[in-house]
């Protein structure tokens, strides 16, 4: 099999999917959209009245196994010239790829893919033969989705399946989505109580009381943080005039994002990000040499606008707040400001348990603001920068922001998915566009250079991933609950119960008390899908040797413990809500 690419794999198994399904429901004509290949498989947009369904999807791949295994067509490339291939496919009746064909730019060659009676337009390449491909496939659901991913556009059905060389490969991949599944932060956010999703605002979370929780415990980190490297907290407006946004270049390059409104016969947009408040900030003070870098951080809650087809949950939603910041600097003085950026990245992914994790240098995209001269001048700025930082990074060519090139920063979950959640872009053109200045060593005035930077990125989004890391087990530092006290009867052990919890709670610990009228097993199961840290009994025993049962959550087994001595390793465990870097 080593032949071919696993993308090649990928493709053609894409194309074996759409002649099952048209051999299976001949009668409604299916017209397929495009299947790319994607991260573990693939996906193919089709367009039947049929509703697709799991048992269907069981029937498809019964059948695309069996065209492998006895049918083993030979694949035939076929090309077309423009005419020819609409006429063709509208012969097909195949409404979806003659708009395609239609999109193509005069003289572009038209490729077409042939296996047995099925034909089906793409660039390529594929296998030779339909036998070679591997069994090693699974289609795993149907979604809705927009053609060509615009929500005026009617909705197709895309079915996602995953494709490897080998059945261990998928098998993995497999059990990996289950584990997935369990972890999906929409359903453990519910579960848990941490936020819930309305229509009244859509895709735009409302955080429960302990969801509020974990959202001002993640904004009090980063203040921590903020405090060892010399950050200054500012904040903006929400709702500013229009023609800020076309001074910064928003407006020209970001308007589809944004919401506006009339006020007062002017045009006003509520910020989708903060960077041109701090330009007006920086630009209405005096500063000189002395006062750089100069680090201005914000947790205004912004607001962008997102296609209904691309939210989801916690991980793309429409308001949100970044841990974001941005710094005002000489050029010269970049090289030690990145090797702060990435030890502050570091130190703060490595105590929420992130250690694989990937740096990279994205260049400067198609759509871009400013002159090449200053992009090379900033791109090579951030190489170097990396270069001395000693970390490894990789080149994404194109991917970096229209005003500047940036870094990004990817952390592997506990599933080995891999997120992007830090950023750190140099830019040139603001600064350009605002005329920012500052007093040089010299006496002149000089330009600065502005850093834009998320370490978290949007709390939303990173919540999401936290609790899909963690299975909505956090730790004790972070949970909304950090233990729950239970009295094995409120008729004995009640007073006992409520005097712990009166320590408890004057030491600071967040501790519940259940002495709701329901057995000790109902209350023991309830506090185990709490994913509470702690759970402590409290029965004769306890009482009497003023000790305490508790156990752990994922642990089988519960140890008695002197009250003082519980006490005791809370204290410690609530002293990890500041990195140990931090303390030094």
């Amino acid at each position: 099999m080593a032949k071919y690419s696993l993308d090649t794999i990928r493709h053609s198994t894409a194309h074996l999917m759409a002649q099952a399904i048209s051999r299976l429901w001949p009668d409604e004509n299916p017209q397929f959209g495009v299947g790319p290949v994607i991260e573990h498989g693939f996906y193919y947009d089709v367009k039947m009245n049929h509703k697709l369904t799991e048992s269907d999807l069981k029937e498809i791949e019964k059948l695309m196994k069996k065209i492998i295994k006895k049918e083993k067509f030979e694949v035939q490339r076929e090309v077309m010239a423009k005419e020819e291939a609409i006429q063709f496919f509208n012969g097909q009746g195949q409404e979806l790829k003659i708009e395609l064909i239609n999109s193509f730019e005069e003289g572009e060659e038209i490729s077409c893919y042939r296996q047995g009676e099925f034909i089906d337009l793409c660039r390529g390449p594929h296998v030779e033969n339909i036998g070679q491909l591997p069994m090693s496939f699974k289609l795993l659901n149907v979604a809705g989705a927009y053609w060509r991913g615009d929500e005026n556009n009617e909705m197709l059905q895309r079915v996602y399946a995953a494709s490897f060389l080998t059945k261990e490969e998928l098998a993995n991949h497999l059990k990996m989505l289950e584990e997935a599944k369990k972890r999906d932060h929409r359903k453990l956010g519910k579960e848990l109580g941490l936020f819930i999703f309305d229509q009244v605002a859509p895709a735009s979370p409302f955080f429960m009381p302990k969801g509020a929780h974990l959202y001002n415990e993640l904004v009090e980190f980063m203040r921590r943080i903020y405090q060892k490297f010399d950050y200054k907290e500012v904040i903006t407006p929400q709702i500013l005039d229009s023609e800020l946004w076309h001074t910064s270049g928003h407006y020209d390059h970001y308007k589809e994002n944004m919401y506006f409104s009339e006020i007062d016969e002017r045009q006003f947009a509520v910020k989708p990000m903060n960077c041109p408040c701090h330009m007006l900030m920086f630009k209405n003070h005096k500063y000189s040499y002395r006062d750089l870098p100069l680090r201005f951080a914000d947790f205004g809650r912004l607001h962008r606008y997102e296609k209904a087809g691309a939210v989801a949950g916690l991980t793309r939603v429409r308001t949100f707040c970044q841990d974001d910041a941005h710094i005002f600097i000489d050029l010269d003085d970049i090289q030690g400001e990145i090797a702060k950026l990435m030890e502050m990245f570091f130190i703060c992914y490595k105590h929420f348990g992130f250690t694989n994790i990937k740096v990279n240098l994205s260049t400067r995209p198609e759509d871009k603001a400013g002159d090449d001269k200053t992009w090379d001048i900033a791109e090579d700025a951030l190489k170097q920068a990396l270069e001395k930082s000693g970390h490894e990074f990789f080149i994404k060519e194109g991917d970096g922001a229209f005003y500047g090139p940036k870094i990004d920063v990817e952390i592997a979950d506990a599933l080995g998915r891999y997120f992007q959640l830090g950023t750190i872009q140099l830019d040139f053109q603001l600064p350009e566009r605002f005329g920012l200045k500052f007093t040089a060593q010299d006496g002149n005035e000089k330009q600065p250079v502005v850093i834009h930077r998320a370490l978290l990125g949007s709390l939303e989004r990173f919540i999401g991933i936290y609790i899909e890391h963690t299975g909505g087990a956090f730790p004790f530092w972070l949970a909304p609950e950090q233990a729950v006290l239970i009295p094995v009867n409120n008729d004995n052990h009640l007073d006992y119960a409520r005097e712990v919890h009166a320590l408890f709670t004057k030491k600071g610990f967040r501790v519940r008390l259940d002495d709701r009228n329901e057995s000790l097993g109902y209350k023991t199961r309830q506090t185990q899908k709490g994913k509470i840290p702690f759970m402590i009994v409290i029965g004769d025993r306890e009482m009497e040797n003023k000790s305490l049962s508790i156990r752990a959550y994922g642990e089988m087994k519960a140890e008695d413990k002197p009250l003082d001595t519980v006490v005791s390793e809370f204290e410690k465990l609530a002293e990890m809500n500041i990195p140990a870097e931090l303390k030094k």
